[in-house]
């Protein structure tokens, strides 16, 4: 999975980083290209062994179609790329983490686009972030790089123990992770959220500790994080691909 480039994205990302008198919360809306890079190609691999039932003897091939799946049975090559392009995007999004045993049953389909919205706005709004969504038209945005109207949404639902926004010691009250998937264009919008309490570290904290010896060159996602901008920096049509 390839992270796409596109201004405007670091402002959207800087509306979703805000503090509340409960939490603090951390959210990031992160595009992705569904062409395979280097990692991918293995990932590919590994789950088309474990799912094609071409891999599997006569006897277990029919059981594919009996694992719950929100991309239809796995025996099919589609609902079996479907698996692999949100696994991959988790991965490309947390490097330090491997996804590859994520499990199909811990993906839901989302029953519309519009309902994955209001549910997110909501989150905002009961955090007092009003301005994301209003002002700044955050959804006018991603919709210029996903086209809603072809996308489906996915969710994701992990364990406690092998969610990467809930594990130990990092403070995690709430979090979701929606994927915005337009197979049309071959691409995804990946959107988290997380409150985290105030009880420890703030990721800016923690920033300045891991990268201060570091360039944009070296580390540029870590640093676009720390960016500051205006209003036209957020509105739609500012999300050119360079």
């Amino acid at each position: 999975m390839k992270f796409l480039e596109y201004s405007g994205i670091d402002a959207i990302n800087s509306a979703l980083v805000f503090e509340t008198p409960e939490c603090r919360v951390y959210g990031r809306v992160e595009p992705y290209s569904c062409k395979l890079a280097g990692a991918d190609k293995k990932l590919y691999k590994t789950i088309q062994s474990k799912y094609d039932p071409s891999h599997s003897p006569p006897e277990g091939a029919a059981s594919f179609r009996n694992i719950i799946s929100p991309f239809g049975p796995l025996d099919q090559p589609a609902s079996r790329r479907t698996l692999f392009y949100l696994i991959g995007t988790l991965n490309a999004s947390f490097p330090d983490y491997d996804f590859s045993d994520a499990k199909p049953e811990q993906f839901r389909k989302e029953p519309s686009v519009s309902m994955v919205i209001n549910s997110i706005n909501a989150t905002l709004f009961n955090h007092g972030n009003v301005r994301a969504v209003k002002d700044l038209r955050i959804w006018d945005s991603i919709n210029l790089l996903i086209e809603f109207e072809h996308t489906d949404v996915y969710s994701y639902n992990p364990e406690t123990d092998s969610d990467p926004n809930d594990e130990e010691g990092a403070g995690t009250l709430w979090s979701f992770n929606y994927f915005f998937f337009n197979r049309r264009l071959k691409r995804i919008i990946y959107v988290t959220m997380r409150g985290v309490s105030y009880g420890v570290p703030s990721e800016n904290d923690e920033d300045s500790d891991d990268f201060s010896d570091l360039n944009d060159d070296d580390y540029p996602r870590a640093n676009r994080r720390r960016k500051s901008y205006g209003y036209d920096d957020y509105v739609a049509g500012e999300m050119d691909l360079y």
